[in-house]
């Protein structure tokens, strides 16, 4: 059943994606061939583009080549589209791994002492830290801490550049302010959650139970109240891992980090339709297959969503 609906959402992703791509003003075959080609030229590129044919026939052959793995090619460059985006996804997923091995360890650990001192002065100071983090916009974050760690300090570099061959210690350096402004960004909304469910769960009958019996308070806090909320915290990593992949074109830009999302947004600026739809088609594909994941891993987690009705 669940892959059946993730199915359908894809589905539906590729019709908006090629809708949305329809849409976009002004015209392919002349943002190709520049405002001087003459009439000839515009009818022969919209002949070899396919553009005089029926939006739909259109839509069903890219779909078609879509299902095979055929991305076609670039009209900015003549690349194939999979040769373009190789890199770009590669690098797209280093920074969000690498974001999420910071961020999601050190959200779950706030989220935690949060709850374990609920109501006091370190919660207090955890869950506004929290909201300042992700109230404040991603591109202010990323230019203070450039200014401070590049400009005044000229710690780190301002730019981050991936390159093959980088040595780990050249490629971290490049990786740490992007981040920085991200594991900023994501974690908040998992020590909310976090700490907001262990303070549920901490009141429960069964936990009050195990306090009478003299259970120590570490042992209940991680084999009594924590699986009980590992159902959530499943759901907000996979939803913070899927915007760490679709969702970081503004610190791709602000520090000209080579990543997809920065490849997308070129190429929205050139009007390379095949391009578009290919990046916006894997951010769709990457988001449907960690909310399954996701799902899986709750059901896996919970002995109520496994037990037969």
């Amino acid at each position: 059943m669940r892959v059946l609906a993730a199915l359908a959402t894809l589905l539906v992703a590729s019709l908006l994606m090629f809708a949305a791509t329809e849409i976009l003003p002004g015209d392919v075959a002349q943002a190709i061939l520049g405002q001087y080609a003459t009439p000839e030229a515009l009818a022969a590129m919209r002949d070899r583009l396919g553009l005089d044919q029926p939006a739909y026939i259109r839509y069903v052959e890219w779909l078609g080549r879509m299902l095979v793995g055929d991305l076609g090619q670039s009209t900015s460059t003549g690349q194939p589209v999979a040769t373009l985006i190789e890199d770009r996804l590669r690098n797209t997923l280093i920074l969000a791994f690498a974001t999420a091995l910071v961020a999601v360890p050190l959200a779950l650990a706030l989220g935690l002492i949060a709850a374990t001192h609920a109501n006091s002065a370190v919660d207090h100071s955890i869950t506004i830290a929290a909201l300042i983090a992700v109230a404040v916009p991603e591109f202010f974050t990323a230019i203070l801490l450039i200014y401070l760690f590049s400009v005044s300090l000229e710690w780190l570099p301002s730019i981050s550049v991936i390159r093959s061959g980088q040595t780990l210690s050249d490629t971290l350096d490049q990786l740490i302010l992007p981040v920085a402004v991200l594991t900023l960004v994501v974690m908040a909304h998992t020590v909310r959650l976090t700490r907001n469910s262990l303070v549920n769960v901490l009141s429960s009958g069964f936990i009050e139970t195990a306090i009478l019996k003299g259970i120590p308070r570490n042992r209940i806090i991680l084999f009594h109240a924590l699986p009980n909320v590992l159902s959530p915290i499943f759901t907000i990593v996979a939803l913070t891992l899927a915007y760490l992949v679709s969702g970081v074109v503004i610190v791709e830009t602000v520090f000209s980090y080579p990543g997809l999302g920065r490849l997308m947004v070129d190429a929205v600026a050139g009007r390379d339709i095949p391009l578009i739809q290919a990046c916006g088609m894997i951010f769709c594909l990457v988001y449907v297959l960690l909310n399954m994941t996701a799902d899986v891993l709750s059901t896996l987690a919970n002995p109520r969503l496994r037990a037969p009705r």
